[in-house]
């Protein structure tokens, strides 16, 4: 089996040792991953940018995810980014979670992580 790492150049990638999305085994694992911006909905949208950009990279797209997580500091803040996530996730819902939890800069509003299957 070949993995393929794939990075995106982000500040945290080389401070903290890891890359936006590993291919391994037909599946495109995808870091979580927070946006820039002064809202979680703004955040929500750059953040499915850079996983958007992550996974074209390896092949996939939204329609060939299969899980996401959604980690927000407030749970209320969720409601909001529904619309943008229907955008992206409308016509392929994945199977979802969403988990109240700190994150790793108290600016950012929201993470999300991906996993996809690679289309045959």
């Amino acid at each position: 089996m070949t993995i393929r790492r794939i990075s995106s150049g982000g500040e945290f990638e080389a401070k903290i040792g890891y890359c936006r999305a590993v291919v391994a085994g037909g599946w495109v694992h995808v870091a979580g991953t927070v946006g820039q911006g002064d809202d979680v909905t703004t955040q929500c949208r750059s953040a499915l940018q850079t996983i958007g950009k992550a996974l074209t990279e390896a092949g996939a797209g939204f329609s060939d995810v299969v899980r996401v997580t959604y980690m927000l500091p407030d749970r209320s803040e969720f409601e909001p980014c529904w619309p943008i996530l229907r955008e992206y996730f409308g016509d392929n819902p994945p199977a979802t979670s969403m988990i109240e939890c700190g994150l790793i800069d108290p600016k950012y509003r929201i993470e999300i992580e991906v996993t996809a299957y690679l289309p045959e």
